[in-house]
């Protein structure tokens, strides 16, 4: 038994683009990507950053290509990374080349930041020859100089000004195969220019909050911005910016979209908060079964609740559901029915068993 939503998000219809083998837009699953902080030259730190990002349930990796050993260390990485990879560039035309003809599956790059139209034409054949997208990346601490003078301050306009600019530049060399962001730290300046840019772009829109901070108040930042947005029906792929751990990203990605039901993967976690009625120590308990079912990619939904108030009810909702009792006794229910009593000791390991063996069938229908 799997949580129904009270509602369904309606996404709006965007164009498709691929990044490799992951389609973005359209009907395709809203994708989750990070950011690796190895030194890109560093070929085996950053692929072990890539790999541990990718198993977090990492659809897409972007590295920083500020030099020219960066670029050329993308062969080597490219060659070995498990999802496809995002060169990160900024100013120079020939790093945005040299990504593309080493293995990059798009380039995070303004084209009106990388000089002349002659330039602009190589960096877009280097794309087109080479099967890669480009992701127009508008962000309120870099606009134009231009832009910044006619609006004072970056503010919803000023940065949608800038997206459909560089999204002319790209369409009138006929490239097509590009999705757009417009990110600030600020939550109310991000949503209300992806909101503005949604309503005349049908490009697929990156979401972000750039520069949210620290993993607590940036993973807040975040689900406020994205979900604000993806409650709209709008974003394509998302990315969450943590002063922390790249993987940490990935999990706070896929979680706030696993409370929007916009996707599953892994073991969805009901759990009380705790207080003096629990039969058990709910939040030890919680810690431990996260870890011990990390490993689980199939959807599976369980609540932990530490009393008969509310656990019978959740219980009633999950696939897999404990409920405190007396005594040390607990209730165990699976798909809503009570089954059996089992005791506190037991509730760890009798957990694990019942969720690995719920993924295995799953698998296997």
């Amino acid at each position: 038994m799997s949580l129904r939503p009270f509602r369904d998000i309606s996404r709006k219809k965007t164009k498709v683009i691929n990044v490799g083998n992951v389609k973005i837009g359209g009907d395709n699953p809203i994708s989750v990507q990070s950011m690796t902080n190895t030194l890109t030259t560093d070929v085996k730190a950053t692929i072990k950053q890539i790999n541990d990002i990718s198993e977090e349930g990492a659809d897409l990796v972007r590295v920083s290509c500020p030099d020219e050993k960066s670029t050329f260390a993308l062969k080597e990485i490219s060659r070995h990374a498990p999802v496809p990879i995002i060169a990160d560039i900024h100013f120079h035309y020939k790093r945005a080349i040299e990504a593309a003809e080493n293995g990059a599956k798009c380039l995070r790059i303004n084209p009106g930041n990388i000089g002349n139209k002659q330039k602009i034409y190589e960096v877009l054949s280097a794309a087109k020859n080479n099967n890669c997208s480009i992701r127009i990346g508008v962000n309120a601490g870099s606009l134009e100089k231009d832009i910044l003078e006619k609006h004072k301050e970056p503010c919803p306009e000023a940065l949608v000004e800038s997206a459909i600019r560089n999204i002319k530049i790209l369409e009138d060399h006929n490239f097509f195969n590009f999705k757009v962001s417009v990110k600030s730290s600020d939550v109310f300046l991000s949503i209300a220019a992806y909101r503005q840019l949604s309503k005349i772009c049908d490009y697929p829109l990156h979401l972000g909050i750039t520069e949210a901070g620290s993993f607590a108040s940036g993973s807040i930042k975040s689900s406020i911005g994205l979900g604000a947005l993806l409650l709209d029906g709008i974003g394509d792929t998302i990315r969450v910016s943590l002063s922390d751990d790249p993987v940490k990203e990935i999990k706070i990605g896929n979680e706030i979209l696993k409370s929007l039901n916009l996707r599953n993967r892994g073991v969805k976690i009901i759990s009380c908060p705790s207080c003096a009625r629990q039969a058990f120590h709910v939040i030890d308990t919680v810690k431990i079964l996260e870890n011990k079912l990390s490993h689980i990619k199939t959807p599976i939904t369980l609540s932990i609740i530490g009393c008969v108030v509310n656990g019978p009810g959740e219980a009633a909702s999950t696939d897999i559901g404990i409920t405190g009792g007396g005594k040390g006794s607990n209730m165990l229910y699976l798909s809503g029915i009570q089954t059996e009593k089992i005791l506190t000791k037991e509730i760890i390991s009798k957990v694990v068993s019942l969720v690995e063996k719920k993924a295995s069938e799953i698998k296997n229908i």
